[in-house]
């Protein structure tokens, strides 16, 4: 592969939603362990690769300001990442065209690596599930494993084990408001100390029972509604605006469930169908042209 003959190879980076999210408690090593129910929407960031010598980063788009130094950018720290475990990798100039918000929960920043990973992937032949590219995401960052495969799953321990969940196309809605929050400020207020726990052993052996590959949306609603976001209570301490994105949601007509995803500040709200999540997003968008507002699903 050389200089300007290679082709240009594309991916998209898609947003995590945490549709659940259990702080089970907090190593002794200060990593906090985490249950997770993970979506995948159809809102992205789009990046893509022209293979060379050189290893570099472009940030376009309507975020691109938003994305702060390039040299710290998680799609250079995952391709040096990788470049450290395999010999002669074929890098390249990447360029990211950024449109989801920063610092809003939804893992836009180990989405960008993730796709990063993904494309170094095809560039040099690798496999996904090479062990050397599953390495390089979980150093990268907390939330980069699961954004490789993109597809909805139980995340637990710190990010790194991932079980498949058949969960079904969600019609959704999704609102930033534009207000940057550190997940490290909300774990900080969460206040839980190196070895603590939150739930007893029967607690945490007392899984909970997903519904089956072809279930209804309703018996998922249901199942998701009996979880929670943890992050909540302290995300509202460090950021109060995401108690008024949850109540704007609540007050949608036909919302299933409004709940905040990961850290926060991004919220989003379940709908029986497409209609119902547009026409709240159209209410929203009116009401607040200040915000973030997407409207499309989750799977």
């Amino acid at each position: 592969m050389t200089d300007g003959s290679a082709t240009t190879l594309r991916d998209e980076a898609r947003a995590k939603v945490n549709l659940t999210l259990r702080v089970v408690g907090r190593r002794p090593d200060g990593y906090h362990e985490l249950e997770s129910v993970v979506a995948f929407a159809d809102c992205a960031d789009h990046l893509t690769l022209q293979p060379g010598a050189a290893l570099s980063l472009t940030t376009i788009g309507p975020g691109a300001q938003d994305c702060g130094d390039s040299a710290d950018n998680l799609v250079l720290k995952a391709a040096r990442l990788l470049g450290e475990r395999v010999p002669n990798l074929k890098a390249g100039a990447f360029t990211l065209d950024k449109h989801l918000p920063v610092a809003a929960g939804i893992g836009g920043g180990s989405a960008d690596a993730a796709a990063a990973l993904r494309l170094l992937a095809r560039a040099n032949d690798l496999a996904v599930d090479d062990p050397r590219l599953i390495e390089a995401a979980r150093l990268t960052g907390a939330d980069v494993p699961v954004c490789l495969p993109s597809k909805p799953c139980v995340m637990t321990g710190v990010g790194e084990k991932l079980s498949p969940l058949p969960l079904p196309r969600i019609p959704a809605v999704m609102v930033n408001p534009r207000v940057p929050v550190a997940t490290k400020d909300v774990f900080t207020a969460l206040g839980l100390k190196p070895g603590s726990l939150t739930v007893g052993a029967t607690d945490v052996l007392a899984a909970p029972a997903w519904p089956k590959a072809g279930a209804p949306l309703a018996d998922w609603v249901v199942a998701l509604k009996a979880g929670t976001n943890d992050l909540e209570p302290p995300a509202l301490k460090v950021e109060p605006v995401v108690g008024t994105v949850l109540e704007a949601l609540q007050a949608t007509a036909g919302v299933q469930l409004a709940r905040m995803s990961g850290s926060g500040a991004t919220c989003f709200a379940l709908y029986a169908d497409d209609a119902s999540a547009r026409a709240a997003a159209d209410t929203l968008r009116a009401a607040h042209p200040g915000w973030w507002v997407h409207a499309g699903s989750l799977s």
